[in-house]
């Protein structure tokens, strides 16, 4: 498989913009044989849904709530890797949503936190997502989930987006006990799809994700939907674009 890179720049030129040439400018430097895309978990779920809850259960207050839960969230995980005394998704999402509630002062009842929780497993996948993956489906191209979340979050968002049949391998790294960016959860893509690392793509929703990829050595493309800063990690990955469809583009044969 190669990159179609005539076909990608014609397209650009009657529907992407010139900031997407500009972002894509280092993806010519990824492997040409890329035969299998790992998405991270929110790059086909949106988590919007939650901290649009937040609001509603904590009005004027929910967008800093969600940052903090969101921020304690990963640091959570990341220490729970560090330190070989694993918690899981849910246990380190709960955890850290707690934290923030008593850090702003608010008051979480049980019915809330129970509530908070629960939208975990409520996840719709974003507008781009399935014509985008049956896209790749019909190419080829063998798909997987690669992610921090429990097993349980991913069947129910997948049940609950209609993706039932797209993905081959369905990977939390639930399954041996850490999180990314421990190399140990990047190699889960290459023990299930039995393919090199260059032949596997990454698709990272965090930067930071990015970053973890990139320095496994999959090719990488961050799924930027927010559009924030590259990381300063000396570690910018192949490609950056906003939606999977932009992502087809670059990976299609």
């Amino acid at each position: 498989m190669t990159w179609n890179r005539r076909e990608f720049l014609q397209t650009a030129a009657v529907g992407l913009s010139t900031g997407l040439l500009e972002r894509v400018s280092n993806a010519q430097a990824a492997d040409s044989t890329i035969r299998a895309v790992a998405f991270d978990g929110f790059v086909i779920f949106d988590p919007r849904s939650v901290f649009a809850l937040a609001e509603r259960l904590f009005p004027g207050k929910g967008a800093e709530l969600s940052n903090v839960w969101r921020t304690r969230q990963f640091e959570y995980q990341w220490l729970c890797a560090l330190s070989r005394r694993y918690l899981d998704f849910e246990q380190a999402t709960d955890g850290a949503l707690v934290y923030a509630a008593n850090l702003l002062k608010l008051d979480l009842t049980p019915d809330k936190r129970a509530q908070l929780m629960q939208a975990y497993l409520e996840l719709k996948a974003w507008p781009d997502v399935l014509p985008a993956l049956r896209r790749m489906k019909d190419l080829g191209i063998r798909l997987a989930l690669l992610s921090n979340a429990t097993p349980r979050i991913l069947d129910a968002g997948i049940d609950q987006s209609g993706l039932q049949s797209l993905f081959d391998h369905v990977i939390s790294t639930d399954t041996i006990q850490t999180y990314k960016p421990d190399p140990r959860a990047y190699q889960l893509g290459i023990d299930a799809f039995k393919l090199q690392r260059n032949q596997i793509a990454f698709a990272a929703f965090g930067g930071w994700d990015a970053a973890g990829a990139k320095w496994f050595g999959y090719p990488t493309f961050w799924v930027n939907r927010s559009s924030l800063p590259v990381e300063e990690l000396h570690a910018r990955p192949d490609a950056i674009v906003a939606t999977t469809g932009e992502l087809l583009a670059l990976i299609r044969p």
